[in-house]
C-alpha cells in the first residue's frame, strides 16, 4: 500500500486488511473543487463491491449509538444519498433526504448556513419527520460541520429529536464535531484538513 495521511478514527474498529483496503480506494485530487484544496474522493470506494461491503459493515458496527436509540436516519445531499438509504436498510429503518433548497416538493422546511463565500440552503418535506422521531444524520464527511449542523436544526424545527450523527470520513483541526454540540458521533476515517 502507499503511503497515506489517511488513518481510522479508531484503530480496532476494523481489521488491518479490511482498513488498508477501505483507505487505499480514497482517491486524493489536489486542486479540486479550487486551489489549495485537497478533495477526497469515496466514489471508488463505492463502485468497488469489497470496499463498499467494507464501508457498509463498518458503518454499522461503529454507530455512534444502540440501534435501538433512533427510527430514521437522515441522509444530507449528495454523497449522504449514497449510503444512507442502504444504511437504513441494513439497520431497519426509513431514510429521510435532506436536500438542496429546490429540489423537493413543497411544503418544506428549510435551514441556511454559512460557506466560506456564500450561504447555502438545505431543506426536508414538512412531514417527513414525525414529532418526537429520533434521527440519526448520516454524511460522508465532517469539515466546519455547517451543513450537518443545518440538518440537525431541520431535524428539531421538524418536530425531532437528533440521536446523534455518522460520518465516514472527519477534517482534523477543522472542529467540525465541536460544532454540532454534545450529540454522539462517530466517525470512520480521519485525515488532515
Amino acid at each position: 500500500m502507499t503511503s497515506t495521511d489517511i488513518t481510522l478514527t479508531d484503530p480496532t474498529s476494523m481489521d488491518k486488511a479490511d482498513a488498508d483496503y477501505l483507505i487505499s480506494l480514497v482517491r486524493a485530487i489536489p486542486g479540486f473543487p479550487k486551489e489549495g484544496i485537497l478533495f477526497r474522493d469515496i466514489m471508488p470506494v463505492l463502485a468497488d463491491a469489497r470496499g463498499l461491503s467494507i464501508l457498509m459493515d463498518a458503518l454499522v458496527s461503529n454507530l455512534p449509538i444502540a440501534n435501538d436509540e433512533f427510527d430514521a436516519i437522515a441522509g444530507l445531499e449528495a454523497r449522504g444519498f449514497l449510503f444512507g438509504p442502504a444504511l437504513a436498510e441494513r439497520l431497519g429503518k426509513g431514510f429521510i433526504a435532506v436536500r438542496k433548497a429546490g429540489k423537493l416538493p413543497p411544503p418544506t422546511v428549510s435551514e441556511s448556513y454559512a460557506l466560506e463565500y456564500g450561504e447555502a440552503t438545505v431543506e426536508v418535506e414538512r412531514d417527513a419527520i414525525r414529532d418526537g422521531e429520533r434521527v440519526l444524520i448520516v454524511d460522508d464527511l465532517i469539515a466546519t460541520g455547517g451543513s450537518a449542523s443545518a440538518a440537525r436544526d431541520l431535524v428539531i424545527s421538524c418536530g425531532g429529536v437528533v440521536a446523534g450523527f455518522s460520518f465516514i470520513m472527519e477534517l482534523s483541526g477543522l472542529d467540525g464535531v465541536k460544532a454540532l454540540g454534545d450529540h454522539p458521533t462517530s466517525s470512520l476515517l480521519a485525515m488532515p484538513a
